[in-house]
């Protein structure tokens, strides 16, 4: 008998046997904790909630998965990002915007997630449908990228589109801030005529800017002209969103002593840019 194989043998089996630990897998780089809220911070709103044209959408979310500095290489870590927020065409509301996260991490820092926080305006011509942050981040340490998009809802005015330059949805109110229009324009004498409307089919510019103004005229019922405002208001500004509609409000205050009787508003609309003109009339009464 080999002793010395023997011996080997007895002495291997009389150590104890040492488990291997196994490696844990590196988390992938991720977008986690996304919230879409109406202030900063705040509660992430619920999954039927729609903002309004206006409103300021803030969003936050934080980085999972990038990779830190080796302890014995100590630097800062190498995370990048860009956030752009887009209507439901793809159109972008809002300038991108861009960050770095370059942060020296300590030992007792290994389970410390960056957050990143943006907002953006909605535009007060937006249409209804379903927005997005479209977000991409990228570790320059791992040269790993991650992208997600984050949708949130509008509601918005829906007014029907042009090719040419016209005024839509031409409505008579009781008051200046009604949401409803009235089913008859008939008005007493001493009362304010209350009106709202929008203009379409403008060209855009430069940066889409824009050049449109409006006036009106009143007109008796037997043609004689009772009031005129060639230029009632103008919007010739550019814009970072393209503007869908041009909002337009007019008022007429009548006199207590004013005839009871039909009355014409003849509504021109300009746009200098396109070099063109729409002229419509609406009628109410005094009663």
């Amino acid at each position: 008998m080999n002793y010395s194989l023997f011996l080997c043998m007895a002495l291997a089996a009389a150590l104890p046997l040492t488990a291997q630990k196994p490696k844990t897998a590196a988390k992938p780089l991720a977008i986690t904790a996304v919230a879409i809220s109406q202030f900063e911070d705040g509660p992430n709103v619920p999954e039927d909630f729609a903002f309004d044209p206006g409103e300021t959408v803030f969003v936050r979310f934080q980085i999972d998965g990038y990779k830190a500095p080796p302890e014995d290489e100590p630097g800062k870590t190498r995370l990048s990002y860009t956030l752009e927020a887009k209507d439901p065409a793809g159109v972008p509301m809002v300038e991108t915007k861009t960050g770095k996260v370059e942060v020296e991490l300590a030992p007792q820092d290994k389970e410390w997630l960056p957050k990143v926080r943006h907002m953006a305006v909605v535009p007060s011509t937006a249409p209804t449908g379903d927005y997005k942050f479209s977000a991409v981040v990228k570790d320059g340490l791992s040269n790993a990228e991650v992208s997600r998009d984050i949708v949130f809802r509008v509601r918005g005015r829906k007014v029907e589109p042009s090719d040419k330059l016209s005024i839509r949805g031409f409505r008579f109110l009781r008051n200046e801030d009604d949401a409803k229009p009235l089913a008859i324009a008939a008005y007493s004498a001493g009362s304010p005529v209350w009106a709202r409307f929008e203009i379409v089919g403008f060209k855009l510019g430069e940066k889409n800017a824009i050049n449109v103004e409006y006036g009106l005229a009143v007109f008796r019922e037997n043609g004689q002209k009772l009031f005129e405002q060639p230029v009632a208001a103008v919007d010739q500004e550019p814009s970072f969103y393209p503007k869908r509609f041009v909002p337009g409000a007019m008022s007429l205050n009548l006199t207590p002593d004013i005839a009871k009787a039909p009355y014409t508003i003849e509504l021109t609309a300009r746009d200098k840019i396109g070099n063109q003109t729409e002229t419509m009339k609406f009628i109410f009464t005094v009663e």
